[in-house]
C-alpha cells in the first residue's frame, strides 16, 4: 500500500503542475489579448485623431482661402458702387467720400481722372480680368433650359459677384428665383472652381423643394439638409456637415439660430436667405445671429415687394453692406423731405439707392407669351345664421365700437366678426348637435361655403386644380370636412404639418396623372416659397389684413 500511495502522491503532484502551467498560459493568453486590445484602442483614438486634425486643417485652408478673397473684394466694392450713382458718396466713410462729396454736382466733370488715365485703369481691369462676364449660353452643369430673362438674372449675379456686391433677387413669385441661384452656384462650380462653401436658410417648409430642385437643375452639386432631431443633427455634424464633402447646406431660419455654434465653424462663399423680409428687422433674433455669421456674400431672395418704409430699407442695406450703411441716423436724415408733395421724391432716391443692389421684374414684363393673371372678388352675402351673430356681436361690443375702445378690445371685434364672416361654426356651440354629422347644413349656413359649393364643381368640370389659403386652422377642419362630404380628394399643409408629411402633400399633388383637386393651405405656412405649379387657380377665402 506504501508504494501505491507514493505512485498516486506522484500522479497528483503532476497533475497539479499541469494545471498551474494551463493557468500561467491562461492568464498569459490573457495579458495578451489585454494588450493586443489596448494598443487597437491606442491606434483608433489615433486615427480619429489624425483624422479629426486633418479635417480641421481642411477647414482651416478652406476659411483662409474665401476670407483672403472677401479681402480682396471688398477694395473693389466701394469704387463700383460709385461708378454706378453719386448717392453712395454720402455714406461712404473715409478720403474717398469727402473726395466725392467734394465733387458732387459737377455732372460729368466730376471724375478727377483725365481721358488717359481713366483708360489706362480700364486696360489694367482688363488685364486684372476684372470686365464683367457675360454668358450667352447657361453652365452646361445646369439641367434643362433657362428662359432669356432668367440668364439675364444670372448674369446680373454674376456681375455683383465679380465686384464684391451682395444683392437681392426679388423677381415676382413664378420666374425662377430659386433656378437662378442654383445657377449663380453652378456657375461658380464650373466656371471659377469654387465649389463653396454655400448656406441657404429658408423657411422649413420649403427645405425639401430646395434640396429637389439642387439636385433636378444642378446634380453636380453636393448638398446637404442640416435638420431634424439633435440626434439626427449629431449624425449630419459627423458625417455630411465636413470640411470637404458638402458643397450647399440647406437650413432653416430655426436651425441657424439654434446651430450657430456648428455653423460658424465655416467661412462661407455665400450666406443665400430665402423668404429675406424676414430679416428687415435689425433687431429680431434672425437677423442679429445671421449678422454673426462670416461670408463673401450674402444674397436675399424675396418676391414681396419693398415697402417704402426707411427703416426697413435701411435695416436690409445695413445687413447687404455694413460697412456704408453703418448709421441709420445719417440714412434718415438724407431722406428727410420737405413738404407733403415730395413723396415722389423719396420713392425716385429709393429707387437710386436701390439700383445696384435690387433686381425685380413683373410676369408681364417677361413673360410676354402668358395670358395676364385675371384677379376677381366675388362678393356674397351672409346666411341667416351669419346675420343672426354678426348682430348679436355688434351688439355685444357696440360700446366698444361707438368709444373706439381701446386697440386690442377694437381687434378682438373685427376677429370676432371676421370669423362670423367665414363660418358661423367657428364659434363654440353653433354647429347643430351632438351627434356631429356632416351634411348640407354645413354648407348652407355660410355664405362663402354656398358660393365655393358652387364653384369647385365647374372648376372640376374642366380640368383645374385648385388651391385654397385661409388664415384660420379651424377653417381649414371645415373644409376638409367639406371636401370628404363631396367626395373632392385633396392635401392640407398648416402650421402643425411636419417637414417630411409636407414634402409629400406637394409631392402627391405635382406627380404626373395626380387625382388631388384641391390643396388647402393656412395663409402663414403655405404662403412661402412652396412649389405648387401644377394648380391654376387659387381661392383665397380670407385675405391677410397685408396683401403683400
Amino acid at each position: 500500500r506504501t508504494a501505491e500511495s507514493d505512485e498516486e502522491d506522484a500522479e497528483n503532484d503532476e497533475a497539479a503542475g499541469d494545471d498551474e502551467d494551463e493557468d500561467e498560459e491562461e492568464e498569459e493568453s490573457h495579458a495578451y489579448g489585454n494588450d493586443v486590445a489596448k494598443r487597437e484602442r491606442a491606434r483608433l483614438k489615433e486615427m480619429e485623431k489624425l483624422k479629426k486634425q486633418k479635417i480641421q486643417e481642411m477647414l482651416d485652408k478652406q476659411n483662409a482661402a474665401i476670407d483672403a478673397d472677401m479681402n480682396n473684394k471688398g477694395k473693389g466694392r466701394l469704387k463700383y458702387l460709385l461708378q454706378q450713382t453719386e448717392i453712395f458718396a454720402h455714406f461712404a466713410k473715409g478720403d474717398q467720400s469727402a473726395s466725392q462729396k467734394k465733387a458732387k454736382g459737377r455732372g460729368r466733370h466730376a471724375s478727377k481722372m483725365t481721358e488717359e488715365e481713366e483708360d489706362e485703369e480700364y486696360l489694367k481691369e482688363e488685364e486684372a480680368g476684372t470686365a464683367n462676364t457675360r454668358l450667352v449660353t447657361q453652365p452646361s452643369c445646369i439641367q434643362g433650359k433657362m428662359r432669356d430673362y432668367q440668364l439675364a438674372g444670372l448674369n446680373w449675379l454674376i456681375r455683383l459677384y465679380e465686384n464684391g456686391i451682395n444683392g437681392i433677387l426679388a423677381d415676382e413669385m413664378g420666374l425662377g428665383k430659386t433656378l437662378q441661384t442654383i445657377s449663380l452656384l453652378g456657375y461658380l462650380h464650373e466656371f471659377r472652381g469654387i465649389t463653396g462653401p454655400h448656406m441657404v436658410v429658408a423657411p422649413k417648409s420649403t427645405l425639401g423643394n430646395w434640396m429637389n430642385e439642387i439636385k433636378r437643375f444642378c446634380p453636380v452639386l453636393r448638398a446637404v439638409k442640416f435638420l431634424g432631431n439633435p440626434e439626427e443633427r449629431s449624425h449630419i455634424r459627423e458625417n455630411q456637415l465636413v470640411a470637404g464633402k458638402f458643397d450647399v447646406c440647406v437650413t432653416s431660419f430655426e436651425m441657424a439660430i439654434k446651430e450657430k455654434g456648428t455653423l460658424r465653424r465655416f467661412s462661407w462663399r455665400y450666406i443665400i436667405i430665402d423668404e429675406a423680409h424676414r430679416i428687415k428687422n435689425e433687431n429680431s433674433l434672425l437677423s442679429k445671429t445671421m449678422r454673426l455669421y462670416k461670408t463673401n456674400y450674402r444674397l436675399l431672395i424675396t418676391g414681396t415687394p419693398l415697402q417704402n418704409n426707411l427703416h426697413e430699407l435701411w435695416s436690409l442695406l445695413n445687413f447687404l453692406l455694413p460697412e456704408i450703411f453703418s448709421s441709420a441716423e445719417t440714412f434718415d436724415e438724407w431722406f428727410q423731405i420737405s413738404g407733403d408733395n415730395d413723396q415722389q421724391e423719396v420713392v425716385q432716391q429709393l429707387h437710386k439707392v436701390l439700383r445696384p443692389f435690387l433686381l425685380r421684374r413683373l410676369k408681364s414684363d417677361v413673360e410676354k407669351g402668358l395670358p395676364p393673371k385675371k384677379e376677381t372678388i366675388l362678393k356674397v352675402g351672409m346666411s341667416q345664421m351669419q346675420k343672426q351673430y354678426y348682430r348679436a356681436l355688434l351688439q355685444k361690443d357696440l360700446e366698444v365700437v361707438n368709444a373706439g375702445g381701446e386697440r386690442k378690445r377694437l381687434l378682438n371685434v373685427a376677429m370676432q366678426l371676421r370669423k362670423c364672416c367665414n363660418h358661423p361654426y367657428l364659434f363654440q356651440g353653433a354647429e347643430p348637435g351632438p351627434p356631429y354629422t356632416t351634411g348640407e347644413h354645413l354648407i348652407t349656413n355660410s355664405g362663402k361655403m354656398v358660393l365655393l359649393d358652387k364653384l369647385l364643381p365647374k372648376l372640376k368640370e374642366r380640368g383645374s386644380r385648385v388651391l385654397i389659403f385661409s388664415q384660420m386652422t379651424r377653417l381649414l377642419d371645415i373644409l376638409e370636412d367639406y371636401l370628404m362630404f363631396r367626395g373632392h380628394q385633396y392635401c392640407r399643409i398648416d402650421g402643425n404639418t411636419g417637414g417630411e408629411d409636407r414634402d409629400a402633400s406637394i409631392e402627391a399633388f405635382n406627380e404626373p396623372g395626380s387625382e388631388k383637386f384641391v390643396f388647402l393651405l393656412s395663409t402663414r405656412a403655405g404662403g412661402l416659397g412652396i412649389n405648387l405649379a401644377t394648380a391654376d387657380i387659387v381661392i383665397l377665402y380670407d385675405s391677410d389684413w397685408n396683401p403683400q
